[in-house]
């Protein structure tokens, strides 16, 4: 069994665990039909279309 010959830094493990741990913002698309800023593969929750098809009916008209 492998046995580590020298105790790893905290800087060397912190560096090692920053790259992995990184966040990334998400994807956002404009709405084709009233051009909100939308996740990607979601209902606009601002006009309630889908792929250019009315799916719900907006929270502001309910």
């Amino acid at each position: 069994m492998a046995v580590p010959r020298f105790k790893t830094s905290k800087a060397r493990t912190r560096r090692r665990q920053s790259i992995n741990m990184k966040l990334t913002a998400p994807t956002l698309v404009a709405c084709s039909s009233c051009g909100n800023m939308v996740l990607l593969h979601r209902v606009c929750p601002k006009c309630g279309f889908y792929r250019g098809k009315q799916v719900i009916l907006p929270e502001s008209k309910v």
